[in-house]
């Protein structure tokens, strides 16, 4: 394989990453300012018109990488305003965190069949009929919303004050943290996704090896967060979340060994597993973000990881480009450990930290109490 036909893949996906943080920082109010049924069914529908515009015969080159940025900059805004409504269904507590593992899991599994039946459906039908289907699940996404959802009132409603922005709303060190546990490993996790077209080509197992690589990842996610989900209670869940981080990324280190393709999955599997982590930190963010700015918080939260993914994936060509795609697998393995080992420290550190201002505001309300003042 060509080296430049290494970063194709990456820069394809990587393309929307500034158009998802731009969507993410500008319209993350409208995820609290206006009813979540509203703004889930409004981005469908977006979509929608976005991608019927693409099948119009004669779009140009720019008219289509302009309807694709649309989509993008709308994706994070219905992630996070869809995660905030969980949590308004579920509550704050462990039904959140099952829920919310539940629909990453759903993710995972359906993007591995759409890539399936997207290429089968290639085979029968042209590329224009096939975004027609696109916009079919789009009005039926927005219609199942619309009808099989139930109001519910906007969290931040008018006339109660401005706001906060993200610079507000990242203002706690704790926060901050918590994102940046989401976001950074998530940039490097996506390595051996963005390299595995010439992985494949190098180890010579074709189109079925590079499936099988591709779907190595998602498969460990999906069994390590069923096995946390079933079988760890909350607490435990918690408790694990910090060496899970600092592991997760340690068998990427394996590719320095030039493994076949046999190990190179076991790895990914075991990679993939690791990020059970998530079920932790979704108990803790949620904890940390006041109900009312939820929306907002989700939605930052949902852009940064749409963000860094496409970064990740556009160095990720760019690093094999230069070294090679095991090195460029293995030293991110290297830098993600040692990365979120920092993170888990820092983490430690802003827990201990809430503790001690939770113990010190008790003993002041207990000496109020006693004093009467």
């Amino acid at each position: 394989m060509r080296p430049s036909s290494r970063t194709s893949a990456s820069g394809v996906r990587s393309a929307g990453s500034v158009h998802s943080a731009v969507g993410g920082t500008l319209l993350a109010p409208v995820a609290d300012r206006l009813p979540a049924r509203r703004v889930l069914v409004g981005c469908d529908l977006v979509c929608a018109g976005c991608v019927a515009l693409m099948t119009v015969p004669g779009t140009g080159i720019g008219l289509l990488l302009a309807l694709r940025c649309a989509l993008a900059v709308v994706s994070p805004v219905f992630s996070g305003t869809r995660m905030a409504t969980l949590a308004d269904v579920l509550g704050d507590g462990d039904l959140f965190v099952l829920g919310r593992s539940l629909l990453r899991i759903v993710a995972q599994s359906a993007l591995l069949v759409g890539y399936g039946l997207g290429g089968l459906l290639l085979t029968a039908v042209s590329p224009r009929r096939a975004l027609l289907i696109t916009v079919g699940t789009f009005l039926a996404s927005a219609t199942l919303l619309r009808c099989g959802t139930r109001h519910r009132t906007a969290r931040t409603r008018r006339g109660t004050g401005t706001p906060p922005g993200p610079r507000t709303l990242v203002g706690g060190r704790r926060v901050r943290v918590l994102l940046l546990m989401f976001w950074l490993p998530a940039a490097f996790s996506v390595v051996p996704e963005a390299l595995a077209a010439p992985y494949a080509d190098e180890l010579g197992s074709g189109s079925a090896g590079l499936g099988l690589l591709m779907c190595a990842l998602p498969v460990g996610t999906a069994a390590g967060e069923l096995f946390a989900g079933a079988r760890l209670g909350p607490r435990a869940r918690e408790r694990i979340a910090l060496p899970l981080l600092c592991l997760s990324l340690l068998p990427y280190l394996g590719y320095a060994l030039r493994p076949g393709l046999t190990a190179s999955l076991l790895l990914l599997v075991l990679s993939g597993a690791g990020s059970a982590y998530t079920l932790g930190l979704d108990q803790w963010f949620v904890r940390a973000v006041p109900e009312e700015v939820r929306g907002r918080a989700m939605t930052l939260l949902s852009a940064g990881l749409m963000t860094v993914q496409g970064v990740g994936m556009a160095l990720a060509g760019v690093a094999a480009q230069a070294a090679g795609v095991r090195t460029a697998v293995a030293g991110a393995g290297v830098a993600g450990v040692l990365c979120c080992c920092a993170l888990a420290v820092a983490a430690r550190a802003t827990e201990r930290a809430q503790e001690g201002g939770r113990a010190t505001e008790s003993r002041d309300r207990a000496a109020r109490n006693m004093t009467g003042r």
